[in-house]
């Protein structure tokens, strides 16, 4: 394989990349179709390997990039088909810790460079936890480059063996609402009703439900809401196994709390909120903190992972898992209406300083380009 640059002379083929995507959250597979929509147009040939529903969803194909279905799984076939696909590469990307794995088993004895994107840290309990140390450590050890999203996970990769590992610029693809805004043909009182918020403050969590993103503590703080004259209204979009525990609790309890579902409207429901609330345990770029910036919503946060570095003084931080402290925060918040329209205005000043799109391309280039271009002789 002989190195080329992304930007190669007439006559030398471009440089060939293979993006590797598991499942995927929508932060990684909005990061990727974004990733490799800006690699196509400066020249770069990408192939992106993720499963086939990651495609229906993101349209990798509609950015130029070539979509090759590869299962999640890390099965021998799997690993055989992501081993083909990555037979001609110049270097190879893999995005997520079980992405990166597969990627290290199908690139084993070849010397193609392996750039890893460590979106997030996986969480797990008892054996599972103890295999997701070893996945790490056998994958840090192995990337060439890690680029983490938030500065405890580049100083994690390196307590963990990583021979290079950066901090990464992601951007919020589309720049805003990841792409779109909201739906004119549904005013922010319009939602309101539709969620039944009509003349009472709003509260919006995006997230899904599982153990690790705070619900309960939420719960635990909208009882302290139940007394609050107008009485909040939380909704929480998002899916997960949790619902039934959760549901039991808002029925039993008589909280002011309605589980959403899956929702593809987060822009319509950020705009007709009064307050956004993020309140899991570990987060690094998170999505839903950027896009409550972006469209001026105050914003009450888990001081956790990245959070703090994205956010800086543009949020009220709390602790997690601290119940009174999140009741109080969203509290106050609500009876001072010069604190939530300064934490508006600095939120549009923060997210100013945050990378953007073509900004993350280049960054990635970069780094493509001193993996693969000849050291000049001296």
């Amino acid at each position: 394989m002989s190195p080329v640059s992304s930007t190669a002379p007439p006559g030398q083929s471009p440089l060939r990349t293979v993006q590797v995507l598991g499942g995927g959250n929508a932060g990684s597979s909005a990061h990727v179709r974004s990733l490799a929509a800006g690699l196509v147009a400066r020249g770069v040939r990408v192939t992106v390997c993720a499963p086939a529903e990651a495609d229906h969803a993101y349209d990798f194909s509609g950015t130029g990039a070539e979509h090759l279905p590869v299962p999640r799984s890390s099965d021998p076939a799997a690993v055989a088909a992501l081993r083909a696909a990555c037979a001609d590469a110049d270097l190879v990307h893999a995005h997520g810790l079980h992405a990166s794995f597969r990627t290290v088993l199908a690139l084993g004895g070849r010397t193609t460079p392996l750039v890893v994107t460590w979106h997030h840290r996986a969480r797990a309990e008892g054996a599972r936890a103890h295999l997701l140390r070893l996945l790490e450590r056998r994958v840090m050890r192995t990337a060439t480059v890690v680029l983490g999203t938030s500065s405890d996970l580049v100083d994690r990769a390196r307590r963990t063996g990583a021979r290079d590992a950066r901090l990464a610029a992601v951007g919020l693809p589309g720049g805003r609402y990841g792409g779109r805004g909201p739906d004119p043909e549904r005013p922010a009182d319009k939602v309101r009703a539709e969620l039944g918020a009509t003349g009472r403050p709003l509260l919006v969590s995006v997230a899904s439900l599982d153990r690790h993103r705070g619900h309960e503590t939420l719960l635990d703080a909208a009882r302290a809401w139940r007394d609050l004259d107008p009485q909040p209204l939380v909704v929480v979009a998002g899916e997960g196994p949790l619902r039934p525990e959760l549901q039991r609790r808002i029925e039993t309890e008589h909280l002011p709390v309605r589980l959403l579902g899956f929702r593809d409207d987060v822009p319509d429901l950020l705009a007709a909120a009064d307050l956004a609330l993020l309140t899991g345990r570990w987060e690094s770029r998170s999505v839903l903190a950027q896009e409550a910036l972006y469209a001026r919503v105050p914003l009450v946060a888990t001081a956790v992972g990245g959070v703090p570095d994205l956010v800086g003084d543009a949020a009220h931080l709390v602790p997690y898992g601290d119940g009174p402290a999140l009741a109080a925060a969203v509290t106050d918040l609500l009876a001072d209406a010069e604190r939530r329209e300064s934490l508006r205005e600095r939120g549009v000043q923060q997210a100013a300083t945050w990378p953007t799109e073509d900004e993350t391309v280049a960054q990635v280039l970069s780094v493509y380009d001193e993996l693969t271009l000849p050291v000049p002789l001296a």
